[in-house]
Parts: structure tokens; sequence; C-alpha cells
């Protein structure tokens, strides 16, 4: 892990970006809000062509949730209502139905597993405002994908897929 290396996506708060890069990708969605709007953006970005490297030598420090609580209500909400929007905008076609079985049991999963810690209200809100918000992103991703440069090989070579392998 301390050699330089492409990754698929950065967590913004120890990221670099081209400020062409983030213009052409539109920059932050505004409906994410906080939490996974980093990997919204680090996914566009990759589609669009770009790449993103790992740099052992940078130094960050970075206190994840300080502000919120890791397991907050409010961290669990807009968490895993994001993750929903990120998969649908992003996720190439092949990929996407590829995908979607494993997509659809981690998110049963974590609504069993929030209802078990005391957060079955949030947890349940937060998938209901998911797909609420599922036509929007639909629109979203029709123009992301029309204006998507990256393969579909290009996209599954460089995602994390150790939770596949899990499945």
């Amino acid at each position: 892990m301390n050699e330089l290396r492409e990754v698929f996506a950065p967590c913004a708060a120890a990221a670099l970006y081209r400020r062409s890069a983030l213009i052409e990708a539109g920059g932050f969605d505004e409906d994410f809000f906080c939490y996974v709007e980093d990997v919204d953006l680090g996914f566009r970005l990759r589609l669009a062509g770009h790449r993103c490297l790992y740099v052992p030598q940078a130094a960050v420090l970075h206190v994840g949730s300080a502000t919120t609580g890791k397991k907050s209500d409010f961290c669990v909400y807009h968490g895993h209502r994001n993750l929903v929007w990120a998969f649908l905008k992003n996720m190439p076609m092949p990929l996407f139905a590829a995908c979607l079985p494993g997509h659809i049991m981690l998110n049963l999963t974590s609504l069993f597993w929030f209802a078990i810690l005391g957060q079955a209200a949030t947890i349940l809100r937060s998938k209901r405002d998911a797909v609420f918000g599922l036509p929007k992103m639909w629109h979203k991703r029709q123009r992301i994908q029309r204006t998507r440069v990256a393969t579909v090989s290009e996209i599954w070579r460089v995602l994390d897929k150790r939770l596949f392998r899990r499945l």
C-alpha cells in the first residue's frame, strides 16, 4: 500500500482535483448534500475519462463524521440514501445489471442491520427517500451515460471488487 497506484476515486477530504475536470463533471451534486458525494463525483470523473492516483507520500488528517457522528441518524440517512443514488446515476448499464442483485442484497442487509441497531425508522426513511428520488437521478444518469468516455471494461478494471468476492 506504499506505492503510487491508480485507485477508483478519492475521499474528497484527501483529494486534489483539476479545476477543469471539476467543471467538466459538474462539481459535487447538491442533491447529495453530504456523504457519498465524493464517491459520486469520483465516479463521474472516472466516467469522463479521468484517473485517480493514490500518493502514499501525501499526509492527510481527516476525522470522518466528527460533526455528525459515525452512526448518527444524520449520517445513516444521508449515506444510505446517497449510496442508492450514486449507483443508479453512475454505473454503466452492463455493470448496473450485473451488480444490481448484490446492490439490492446490501440494501436489504442494511435495513436489517440498522433496525437491530435501533435505527429502523432512519434507514427506512433513507431508502424511501432514495426511491422517491430515483426519477430525478435517472434523468441525471441519462446525461452522464450519454457523455461517458470510459469503457465498461475500464470501469470494471478499477472498481474495488473485494466485496464481490465475499458475495
